[in-house]
């Protein structure tokens, strides 16, 4: 289902409303709209009170959104070509910062397999096999480093836990710092797909 509403920014924004099992409402924004997951039984007016809630978060991540899409708009689309080079450079460079990280964590980890997705980073499965985007190539190392950091502590944690984050930080103390660069800068990297 999709509503309308306004939110005082010279326009209206589409609202795209996913109703499933889950308990809880959330919204995010993505390629400039709203997107809202919300319980089977929740009501319109009961989003529109949550979306008026959170007005003030909405507005700043459309208008970080916005940029984002700018910035990327001016990088350009990457070609199959730069994609190849980027898989090629992943797949020299991960198993190498995997070995590391892994040793330093006294974790094992199964087989490390290199992607190029539009929404996700990296990913550890239950048997400990790893997957991490190619585009982290175009990211400092430190963001590399920290993607995984990240993915290894699911070795020892499946979730995102307070455990789960203690053993990141006992590891790498500055992941906070290159999580946070990751978030506001890589839907640009992700839109250069096209």
């Amino acid at each position: 289902m999709t509503d309308f509403l306004k939110f005082g920014l010279n326009t209206d924004i589409a609202v795209q409303i996913e109703r499933s099992p889950r308990k809880t409402l959330s919204v995010q924004v993505r390629d400039g709209q709203l997107i809202v997951k919300a319980p089977r039984r929740t009501t319109d007016a009961q989003i529109r009170d949550f979306l008026s809630k959170h007005r003030r978060w909405i507005e700043n991540h459309l208008e970080k959104d916005r940029q984002q899409r700018e910035r990327s708009r001016g990088e350009g689309l990457l070609t199959d070509e730069d994609l190849r080079l980027l898989a090629q450079r992943a797949k020299e460079v991960f198993p190498e910062r995997v070995k590391h990280y892994a040793a330093l964590m006294g974790v094992t980890y199964g087989r490390i397999t290199i992607r190029c997705q539009k929404t996700r980073w990296g990913s550890c499965s239950a048997k400990g096999n790893l997957n991490f985007n190619c585009l982290l190539m175009l990211t400092p190392p430190e963001v590399i480093d920290s993607v995984v950091v990240h993915e290894l502590a699911h070795r020892k944690e499946m979730n995102h836990s307070e455990r789960f984050y203690e053993e990141v930080l006992l590891v790498y103390p500055d992941y906070h710092r290159w999580h946070k660069w990751l978030k506001e800068n890589g839907g640009v990297l992700q839109r250069r797909l096209g």
